[in-house]
């Protein structure tokens, strides 16, 4: 019987990466070292998450927590104040508003569309004067904090290629997200927890939530040690970080020991990075055993932080639970917070799902400012509050049914707030039309507000880059202005 060569058949079937791979371990790693000097190669060797710190500027916010309310929250019932809505009630939307304008299949042609009042009263909050609706009382008595950013706009009319636009820069799935551009970026600040977490949470009973794509917190093109980790609602908070039934932790190390030893000998052999970071994200999901649970357990919060959250912030999964959560992970270091409420998709239930949507939001959202700002964290944590795109001015519906009245979606003019981390508090800056339709005062692009959020944390948008299919991409494609009107 003749020996099965294993190793001979593994040659045989080389793969074109495998090549070029091994290529690179033989004259042109002796060239480079050569070039270079050993430094060179042996780099290749260090932790990959010991990413050399990028500072371009002077850094006002080291951490961000982005509360991203997926569904496109309607601005004109929440933050953008228009009398006039109120005065055209029920009447077709003038001429001129719509025409060349595009919109979701559902709305299709929006000539003729009926005007739609403000579901509940807005009234001027705080030594700023904000205008914000009775929707959002909690939000209201913090206004002062706020910078509300009331001319957004965005290039997407449906919601995950917007939620990807808004989160990546580009409305096809694929390209890294903004808090993996800021962990690439940047490095992390503790090895005990990843730098980019992501928690997601919908409203109960709700009919409008959204789907939470991977790729709303993907790495791209980016090495995948820099993806963010999801941190679930129940069970376990991240999948597998318990051992299992009759595997002790010295057991589970030891296992790890001799998979590291097996990957670190197919990089010498293959020299792909990414055998790095498969190595690397091991070791800090065995970290990760110990720090997790602990983060997990809010026993050790007072009384009044507690009930400064709300009554849900007691069960995990939920928006006020996440909430506190994020301030406990910026605490010990995490960089970029990413917490995904959904169920703001209000097409035929604006007056009934959105008084749940705030009641659920609005206390935790609130709750977090005041929370940052007692324990001398929001100086430099810079928190958004925002969705995808805002709601049309006009109803979708029928205006004689007013419990199935909606708004559709709007993507010519919406509001984000932002506070903490260099923005300025108690300001509005920019604004829409008499309707709230276009933004028409300091308009703010999708790129525009990613560029000024990457100079609030030191970096120049146009320079922090990577190399990938023979160009170099960035967060802001090739566009992206600073808004330096809102920066302290």
């Amino acid at each position: 019987m003749t020996a099965v060569n294993f190793q001979g058949d593994q040659q045989l079937y080389l793969t074109r990466r495998a090549l070029f791979g091994r290529a690179a371990t033989g004259v042109g790693a002796a060239a480079l070292a050569n070039l270079l000097g050993r430094e060179a190669t042996s780099a290749q060797r260090t932790d990959v998450a010991a990413v050399a710190k990028i500072q371009h500027l002077a850094a006002r916010a080291k951490r961000v927590i982005y509360l991203f309310q997926n569904g496109a929250p309607t601005h004109v019932d929440l933050f953008d104040f228009k009398p006039q809505l109120q005065a055209l009630h029920g009447q077709p939307l003038p001429d001129g508003y719509a025409q060349g304008k595009r919109f979701s299949t559902m709305t299709g042609d929006a000539k003729g569309k009926l005007i739609l009042a403000p579901v509940e009263p807005f009234a001027q909050h705080g030594q700023s004067g904000a205008w914000v609706s009775a929707f959002l009382p909690y939000t209201a008595a913090v206004s002062d904090e706020l910078c509300f950013v009331k001319s957004l706009h965005t290039d997407a009319v449906n919601h995950a290629p917007a939620i990807a636009f808004m989160l990546s820069g580009a409305q096809i799935p694929g390209r890294p997200t903004l808090g993996a551009w800021l962990n690439y970026g940047l490095g992390r600040e503790t090895d005990e927890l990843p730098s980019f977490v992501v928690m997601t949470s919908v409203s109960k009973g709700t009919s409008c939530g959204q789907i939470f794509y991977d790729f709303y917190w993907g790495s791209g093109f980016l090495p995948s040690q820099h993806q963010g980790v999801r941190f679930r609602g129940s069970g376990d908070p991240v999948l597998y970080v318990s051992n299992p039934p009759g595997i002790d932790r010295h057991m589970r190390k030891a296992w790890l020991d001799d998979l590291a030893r097996m990957n670190e000998l197919k990089f010498d052999e293959f020299q792909d990075p990414e055998t790095l970071n498969r190595i690397a994200q091991y070791e800090m999901a065995f970290r990760m055993q110990s720090s997790v649970p602990a983060l997990a357990d809010i026993s050790d919060e007072s009384a009044a932080t507690l009930a400064m959250y709300g009554p849900q912030v007691q069960e995990p999964g939920t928006y006020a639970h996440n909430c506190l959560l994020a301030r406990r992970l910026v605490e010990k270091g995490v960089r970029f917070v990413q917490v995904m409420h959904a169920g703001w998709d209000q097409h035929n239930s604006i007056t009934t799902e959105l008084y749940t949507q705030c009641r659920d939001t609005d206390q935790p959202s609130a709750a977090l400012i005041r929370d940052l700002r007692q324990r001398g964290l929001l100086e430099d944590t810079l928190v958004i509050w925002g969705g995808e795109f805002g709601r049309t001015p006009f109803i979708q519906g029928d205006l004689q049914n007013r419990k199935v009245w909606g708004r559709d979606h709007h993507s010519y003019g919406f509001t984000v707030w932002m506070a903490g981390g260099g923005v300025r508090g108690g300001m509005s800056y920019g604004a829409t039309d008499e309707l709230g339709f276009n933004a028409v005062e300091s308009p703010v692009h999708v790129h525009d507000f990613q560029a000024t959020v990457l100079h609030l944390l030191g970096i120049d948008h146009e320079r922090l880059t990577f190399r990938f299919q023979g160009r170099q991409f960035r967060l802001t494609d090739v566009h992206g202005n600073v808004v330096k009107d809102i920066i302290t």
